[in-house]
């Protein structure tokens, strides 16, 4: 019997296996190191850092909703400065593979972050999180405006050159992804990261008004994994080649497996972690194991197996 070769690629970044942690789920990893390893697991995806500190949205910020909930966070976070100097030597302490997620309201911005990360050692790759409001467009997020992402996109990689991987994250919340996920690859990214949060909202029927301190919030958790699941195959059917780091209520191996054969080449495990912490472990394990069962050789070999014709 063959071990099955269960490492992955994004761009030109290697992987020893295909899970991930989600961007904005665990911080920087701290919390979930104490559970487990985090060099045992494919690579952590930090929350999404901008240039300077942010306090974030109003409270309150979460709210539990029919399997999942939705946050409003607001992209809260230490700034740039203070994550090299503490967060990214963490990490290398721990030996972990580095995907740092950046944000930012200007395409400046976005380069700017691009351009202070390029000469930081032990980074994987980047995830330029678009599903953020673009100020110098009436607020309109990134991800929703197919020239805005462009821009992103290319302004990074003009910055970072053929250094790093460049994983664009977009967001489920337009009528075509597939327009936008082609506009970010000819644009430079080397992969996708699908889904963001599914915009949503909650209302307190205690005070009758809106429940969450920025009114709405990203649902996440177990609601949205259709939704992602067929984001995924439908930019997997467009643009086969393209890899695809897959999110979005990803809870068990079975979930996993689901969009791997949906055509994913790697997923990330977010909000099932607040309720397990050791849930990415549970995953990989369990997926490795259904592999295995099905008789395939490598991940690769089920990356987009839904797509095959039914007589293979």
């Amino acid at each position: 019997m063959s071990t099955l070769d269960f490492s992955t690629t994004l761009g030109n970044a290697w992987f020893p296996t295909p899970t991930f942690t989600a961007s904005g789920c665990a911080s920087s990893g701290r919390e979930l190191a104490q559970f487990f390893d985090l060099a045992s697991i494919g690579g952590v995806v930090t929350k999404s850092i901008m240039s300077k500190a942010r306090s974030g949205r109003p409270t309150p910020r979460m709210a539990e909703t029919p399997s999942g909930m939705l946050n409003s966070i607001g992209l809260q976070g230490p700034g740039l400065d203070a994550f090299l100097a503490k967060d990214i030597p963490y990490l290398v302490e721990q030996k972990a593979r580095i995907i740092v997620s950046i944000a930012g309201e200007t395409v400046e911005e976005y380069s700017t972050l691009a351009r202070k990360l390029r000469a930081v050692s032990g980074i994987s790759a980047l995830e330029v999180n678009i599903s953020c409001p673009n100020v110098e467009n009436r607020g309109l997020v990134f991800a929703c405006d197919p020239e805005a992402s462009r821009r992103v996109i290319d302004g990074v990689r003009r910055t970072i050159g053929g250094e790093l991987p460049i994983i664009a994250k977009l967001s489920p919340d337009v009528t075509d992804l597939v327009s936008i996920a082609r506009g970010v690859v000819d644009a430079g990214a080397d992969a996708l990261a699908l889904i963001n949060t599914v915009l949503g909202m909650v209302i307190n029927l205690d005070t009758m008004r809106p429940h969450l301190g920025g009114k709405t919030g990203g649902l996440s958790g177990p609601a949205i994994r259709p939704i992602a699941v067929r984001a995924v195959y439908q930019v997997h059917a467009a643009m086969p080649q393209v890899p695809i780091l897959a999110m979005g209520g990803i809870s068990n191996g079975r979930d996993a497996l689901e969009m791997i054969a949906a055509g994913a080449s790697g997923v990330s495990i977010g909000t099932a972690s607040f309720g397990n912490p050791m849930a990415i472990i549970a995953v990989q394990d369990e997926l490795k194991a259904l592999l295995t069962a099905k008789g395939f050789n490598s991940l690769r070999q089920a990356i987009g197996y839904a797509h095959r014709p039914e007589s293979e």
